[in-house]
């Protein structure tokens, strides 16, 4: 399981009231044991700071965990909130799930 990646795409927003569950999936993947884990935002048009939250609370376990975490396909808007927050400079963030899936299988 530990050298497996698992994918996670979630779609349409992640906000105050869609956080709570993907935040629970995405750490009970990790407290599972799941040490690869690529977040493929391709279907997603809005991350709000709760989003951004889960998304760096999953990075923080990930490393604490010696594991990777990668994410892949943002479209341009969620890009720039990354960009704006900072989060673009302390993640893992690729232009396509391919480039995501190297880094993670290396």
């Amino acid at each position: 399981m530990a050298d497996e990646v698992f994918e996670m795409r979630p779609q349409g927003r992640i906000d105050s009231a869609t956080g709570p569950a993907f935040e629970k999936d995405v750490l009970a993947k990790i407290d599972g044991g799941q040490r690869c884990l690529l977040l493929d935002f391709g279907d997603l048009q809005y991350i709000s700071s709760a989003g951004l939250r889960i998304v760096l609370l999953a990075a923080k376990k990930m490393k604490t965990a010696g594991g990777k975490l990668a994410l892949c396909s943002l479209n341009p808007q969620i890009s720039e909130v990354f960009e704006i927050s900072g989060f673009a400079r302390i993640l893992d963030i690729h232009p396509s799930r391919d480039a995501a899936l190297a880094t993670l299988t290396t």
